[in-house]
């Protein structure tokens, strides 16, 4: 069984900075695309970011290209979002996601999601 956990959200101001994490159990991380996308209230989930298996490839959504970066931390299992320059429009709950397939933007190619962790830019 595969798990998902974010963890790193809450309030920051405009133009601040914040880190999630993404722990995941059950299988090694190394095995997975990893993904992170978003979802504000009344809002459809926006892909943010992917990376590939070895860290060797990247995409991310236009909306966050050059102020967020993802990484990850196979020998912890661990994937990471950071998110600099925020802006009140980053508000949303942030979800990561594995997939067993090729690296991807789209959600539902996405086999295993966590819980979500909520994001808030105060202006």
């Amino acid at each position: 069984q595969v798990q998902l956990v974010e963890s790193g959200g809450g309030l920051v101001q405009v133009g601040g900075s914040l880190r999630l994490s993404c722990v995941v159990s059950g299988r090694t991380l190394s095995m997975y695309v990893m993904g992170w996308f978003r979802q504000a209230p009344g809002k459809e989930r926006e892909f943010v970011g992917s990376m590939s298996r070895t860290g060797g490839t990247t995409y991310y959504g236009d909306s966050v290209k050059g102020r967020f970066t993802i990484s990850r931390d196979n020998a912890k299992n661990t994937a990471y979002l950071q998110m600099d320059s925020l802006k009140p429009e980053d508000t949303a709950v942030y979800y990561c996601a594995a997939s067993r397939g090729l690296i991807t933007t789209t959600p539902n190619s996405y086999d295993y999601w966590g819980q979500g962790t909520q994001v808030t830019v105060s202006s």
